[in-house]
């Protein structure tokens, strides 16, 4: 099994590159290859193409993945970019946003799990239940108050049947969501508990959110705070002498 981990945005609403903003001391797209890292035999890190010089990433300290590739234009390009660099004969492919920080490795476990576990399956994601009240608007003006029962906000990681994720992107089409264009191909997909701590940072305010939920980890050293990082800000991994890295993968210098 390989991931993607797709920081390749620009954070036009953000302002800014978020992927490379600090939490817990410590750049997004670091605690997302940390997570993907604890399941995946190997790990591809898509960037912006002007954040990647001479093999290394501009301004994200030292990440370990086994290759870092170039993004394109629009995600469902940046995702295609990262398959190219999965091996061939990799059978599950999990892709995962670094805008999420905080995907637990359990969350990883679960989706492929699901995927080993039933050979008909095409995906697995994770979703959570939709708590607030949906209206559906016209212009302004509400059209319609929209029934809750039986929708889920998704989330990533995302796994797949390898073949299946690079038959779909084949068609060149754009998707804010891997698993819609497996669907559209006629892919089944199950949807598996996620994590409401499995924020997406797509704001200023929801960097301070994962901040927030950071501290509050760590304060209460909970065998949750410690899984959220797997080697948490100033720890050194198995095997190395530098903070905040894990094993497999390469180094990546910043």
């Amino acid at each position: 099994m390989w991931a993607v981990v797709v920081a390749g945005g620009s954070g036009r609403r953000f302002g800014a590159p978020k992927q490379f903003a600090h939490v817990g001391g410590r750049p997004l797209v670091a605690w997302a290859l940390d997570a993907a890292a604890t399941c995946a035999a190997g790990t591809v890190l898509v960037v912006p193409p002007d954040r990647l010089a001479g093999g290394a990433v501009v301004g994200a300290g030292r990440l370990r993945a086994d290759a870092v590739v170039p993004g394109g234009a629009t995600r469902s390009a940046s995702v295609r970019a990262g398959l190219a660099a999965v091996p061939d004969d990799a059978g599950i492919v999990v892709v995962h946003d670094a805008a999420r920080p905080l995907a637990t490795p359990s969350l990883f476990r679960a989706v492929v799990s699901a995927l080993v576990d039933d050979p008909d399956l095409a995906a697995a994601i994770p979703g959570v239940p939709v708590t607030d009240t949906l209206k559906r608007l016209d212009g302004t003006r509400v059209a319609a108050t929209v029934p809750r029962d039986g929708l889920v906000a998704v989330q990533t990681p995302q796994a797949f049947r390898a073949d299946v994720l690079r038959r779909a992107h084949a068609s060149g089409d754009d998707a804010t969501d891997d698993a819609g264009m497996v669907e559209q191909a006629g892919g089944t997909v199950r949807v598996v508990e996620g994590e409401h701590a499995n924020v997406k940072v797509t704001v200023e305010s929801d960097l301070a959110l994962a901040e927030l939920l950071v501290a509050c980890a760590g304060r209460r050293g909970s065998a949750g705070a410690r899984e959220r990082s797997p080697n948490p800000p100033g720890a050194a991994a198995p095997g190395t002498s530098e903070p905040g890295t894990s094993e497999p993968g390469t180094e990546v210098e910043g």
